[in-house]
């Protein structure tokens, strides 16, 4: 009996070292994930805020300077040199003579694989968006990620009908089968990504729906914090 009982005991004593070693191993690897997250969160932010400024020249076409705009409570916009991470902001762009050419908006949606982030571009004075940029996206490689490259698809944000009736898009931006499209507020979609880019479709719907009434109500905004710089 006495043999049985050490023999146990011996068990749940190798047990035991055996569950502080996990956690210990446990706990090692956290500190080390949450240091090394922590050291290379900087340069993380630092690579996605350079690659933000230059997809702004890409959704803005012949502009050469830009500056931040925060989407205020009181649906105003400020420009912003230190923004307030709790709220939305605009990119505004500029030529070398300050003319104002349009505001890069990011925007996000779900995808097929995860959240799409993309940057585009509205020219308030046209009403159309000029430009598109996929900032992050995981979609599928070789049919998903068309929507980054097809020059076909990318022609769709050349001008893309956002106008407004009164204070509302007058025609909610939708993707079409490829093909189809005969709409200008329309986007020609992707034979063989159809998920993909009917999420283009759903998330600038979502985002024209609520920023572009603003931004247009706001247009001179833009146009007269330049002007102030001539000065």
């Amino acid at each position: 009996m006495s043999e049985v009982t050490t023999s146990t005991e011996q068990e749940q004593t190798g047990s035991g070292k055996m569950l502080r070693a996990m956690v210990g191993i446990g706990i090692i690897c956290a500190l080390l994930i949450v240091v090394t997250y922590e050291q290379t969160l900087p340069r993380i932010e630092r690579l996605r805020a350079e690659a933000l400024e230059q997809a702004i020249f890409k959704v803005i076409p012949g502009i050469t300077k830009t500056k931040k705009f925060q989407h205020n409570e009181d649906n105003t916009f400020t420009e912003v040199s230190t923004p307030d991470k709790t709220k939305q902001l605009v990119y505004a762009g500029y030529t070398d003579n300050d003319e104002f050419k349009g505001v890069a908006i990011e925007a996000a949606g779900q995808g097929y694989a995860d959240i799409i982030r993309v940057l585009y571009g509205y020219n308030p004075q046209t009403e159309k968006i000029i430009g598109f940029y996929v900032l992050e996206s995981k979609e599928t490689p070789g049919l998903g990620d068309k929507i980054e490259k097809d020059e076909g698809f990318l022609t769709n944000f050349n001008a893309l009908d956002v106008s407004l009736d009164k204070s509302e898009i007058k025609n909610k931006v939708a993707t079409v089968k490829h093909g189809a499209k005969t709409k200008a507020w329309e986007i020609d979609g992707i034979t063989g990504a159809t998920i993909s880019s009917r999420a283009i479709g759903a998330l600038l719907s979502t985002s024209t729906n609520n920023i572009i009434p603003v931004l247009y109500q706001n247009k001179n905004a833009f146009e007269i914090k330049n002007s102030e710089t001539k000065k």
